[in-house]
């Protein structure tokens, strides 16, 4: 067995969702989540198939977020494993639980614009992914002004009144 770290390729400010699931129709069930959560939504989504043919399926409304959907599912190449992209200024908290309902998904590793190391093994069988890297480690624990902080930036960004 071999392992890879395979570090997503992204811009800094994109968000993105990286998980398992267990269908060829994911796609397209993914797509009609999200379109009908957040019409306008910009996205892309790519998903690794583990049978068949072993293509990466994908689709999309943002061109740019398609290739890179494409791009990371081909690095990481692990059979059953997606990869969604959003448009900048959408974000994982408005389609996460959405995506998690939908039946072929078993598992979300991450959600995140952070930069990510996904892990992966490798045997004669193919890819999996083992876990992944989500940003950087804690360099200290919150004080009063780091809580007055965090509470003032939600206010300030709509997610708390």
């Amino acid at each position: 067995m071999d392992f890879t770290v395979v570090k997503i390729e992204k811009p800094e400010r994109i968000n993105f969702i990286l998980g398992q699931a267990h269908f060829i129709k994911t796609v397209e069930d993914i797509h009609e989540a999200l379109v009908t959560t957040v019409p306008g939504i910009k996205f892309g989504l790519a998903f690794n198939e583990a049978s068949g043919k072993c293509l990466v399926r994908w689709s999309g409304s943002d061109e740019q977020m398609i290739e890179l959907s494409i791009l990371n599912a081909q690095r990481i190449g692990a059979g059953h494993s997606f990869i969604l992209f959003l448009g900048e200024g959408f974000f994982p908290i408005n389609v996460l639980n959405t995506i998690k309902n939908v039946p072929e998904v078993c598992r979300i590793f991450c959600a995140t614009a952070n930069p990510v190391e996904v892990l992966v093994a490798e045997t004669d069988l193919g890819r999996a992914i083992l876990g992944v890297i989500d940003g950087y480690s804690p360099k200290g624990v919150e004080g009063d002004e780091d809580i007055a902080w965090r509470k003032g930036f939600l206010r300030q960004i709509g997610y708390k009144t």
